[in-house]
């Protein structure tokens, strides 16, 4: 396939956003709670967790999920699907968290 051939041939495949086209511009609750909680259970049976524990001050999984989460210190990117058109989008969570913070100002707290 030369270079002009099938130019869109990528474009179904999703791509890590530049900027924020579909959903709100920042993390939903339900988002959130599923990270945690997907992370939690990883932490839980076993995965290292990417922080050290004394900076979290905490044994319990959920809290190191949780800081995880918060400081974008997991290396996850959230899939946002737009109803009715089959389009979708790729955010990772850094870009997620750094536009929170820009919208609400400062740090997040929950």
């Amino acid at each position: 396939m030369s270079e002009g051939e099938g130019g869109d041939f990528y474009s179904v495949y999703p791509r890590v956003a530049e900027e924020i086209r579909i959903g709100p511009p920042m993390l939903t609750k339900y988002e959130r709670a599923k990270l945690i909680g997907a992370r939690a259970l990883q932490i839980y049976h076993g995965a290292p967790p990417l922080v050290d524990i004394e900076v979290v001050g905490s044994l319990d999984p959920i809290d190191i999920a949780r800081y995880e989460v918060d400081n974008g210190i997991l290396p996850v990117t959230i899939y946002r699907y737009q109803k009715g058109t089959g389009r979708g989008q790729a955010i990772p969570l850094k870009v997620l968290l750094e536009v929170e913070r820009r919208v609400v100002g400062g740090r997040v707290y929950r």
